[in-house]
């Protein structure tokens, strides 16, 4: 049986490095907020067999000032251009310009939304964020209930979104670096896969601290340390093998999926490493922890009553 408790501050250390990385990443850099954020205009063409150069497409844009251009594909026969928030004239241009180039490419949909709707957007993923670690928090104080001993059940709703923090932190400190250095924007999809980060996590840590629950009910006596040790090493198993199951999903997702979503992936991928991480090496040892220091305190409270 592996003594988590023991080499637990081996993990603090690891962790504590790439936090603080992570979050002076967020404080010199900060995220470098895309289209969905800041507004913009998305046009989508089907190409009808054509071969687009998207440096040509790239180009007419540039030619009308709007230097910030994203060229994808959309599909097996389509092209997916994004760009800062243009004009009905200027739009009407474009496509007269492409057309003129490539006659078989046709105009599918244009969008065009300005900075207040994106503001309202960023808005928005912020208090999704938040609500979700609130219901976190109140799920399990309400699932742990029945166990307040030796922990109160609110404190492992504290204890899950501690290591939740660190599971976002670290690929949002990732997106901090790349942004900064290779221009890479965080959109809606970023937010997306930050709350599904977030509910995988939770979940892989609701397993081990269930665990932790019968062990509380059926052996009251044990040593919370010793309960906490032997709820990690029934679990880890199946933690272990149902992550790897989604990474290896991932992985060929990142290589051969498509381009649009390699950064999206990339977030999952991140952070489904470090939630299976942090379920079995961050958050229990930090629950652990928390105990230790609630007896030191009681001990020493204790200990001034008897000198009066």
């Amino acid at each position: 049986m592996i003594d988590f408790i023991k080499t637990r501050k081996i993990a603090y250390w690891i962790s504590g490095a790439l936090v603080l990385i992570a979050g002076l990443s967020l404080i010199v850099f900060g995220l470098k907020p895309g289209m969905d954020f800041t507004g913009g205009s998305v046009l989508e063409l089907k190409l009808n067999g054509a071969n687009v150069d998207h440096q040509v497409i790239a180009d007419i844009y540039h030619q009308l000032g709007y230097q910030n251009v994203s060229i994808s594909k959309s599909g097996d026969d389509g092209l997916l251009i994004r760009s800062s928030d243009i004009s009905e004239e200027d739009h009407q241009n474009i496509i007269s310009q492409i057309k003129e180039k490539y006659n078989e490419v046709e105009e599918l949909r244009f969008e065009s939304f300005g900075p207040v709707i994106g503001r309202e957007l960023r808005n928005k993923s912020i208090q999704a964020i938040i609500l979700v670690v609130v219901c976190i928090i109140l799920y399990l104080s309400y699932a742990f209930r029945q166990v307040s001993r030796p922990m109160a059940s609110w404190r492992y709703g504290v204890t899950a979104i501690l290591a939740l923090i660190h599971d976002i932190s670290i690929p949002a400190g990732l997106f901090a670096i790349l942004g900064h250095f290779h221009g890479v924007e965080i959109d809606s999809n970023f937010i997306v896969a930050l709350l599904v980060v977030l509910g995988f996590s939770v979940h892989d840590t609701i397993v081990v601290f269930d665990r932790i629950r019968e062990k509380l009910r059926t052996h009251p006596s044990l040593d919370f340390g010793q309960i906490i040790n032997e709820g990690v090493n029934e679990t880890i198993r199946r933690s272990i093998l149902t992550s790897l199951t989604l990474v290896l999903v991932l992985l060929a997702l990142l290589i051969f999926g498509p381009t649009n979503l390699f950064y999206f992936t990339l977030t999952l991928l991140i952070g489904t490493f470090f939630g299976t991480y942090s379920s079995i090496f961050i958050a229990t040892p930090l629950l652990y922890d928390w105990h230790l220091f609630l007896q030191k305190r009681k001990n020493k409270n204790q200990g001034k009553i008897k000198k009066r």
